[in-house]
């Protein structure tokens, strides 16, 4: 469980920072407040992400495993 929490804390991390950053940025453009409104955004969208990785990613994993099967 170790593994799967800091996996989903640093993938929400970095996935959210590059897609909030993307959006306000294409919404606002590089405005003076830019690094507000993108520091504001953030952290709301990583406490969606976190929960829905830990969630979500067991699910996606049976998916892939059922959609890719190896041949023994």
């Amino acid at each position: 469980m170790k593994k799967k929490l800091t996996f989903a804390l640093l993938m929400s991390a970095i996935t959210t920072g590059l897609v909030t950053f993307t959006v306000v940025a294409v919404n606002v453009g590089f405005i003076s407040q830019f690094l507000t409104i993108w520091l504001k955004s953030w952290p709301i969208a990583y406490l969606v992400a976190v929960p829905a990785i830990l969630i979500i990613a067991p699910r996606i994993e049976k998916l892939v495993d059922y959609l890719i099967r190896e041949k023994s």
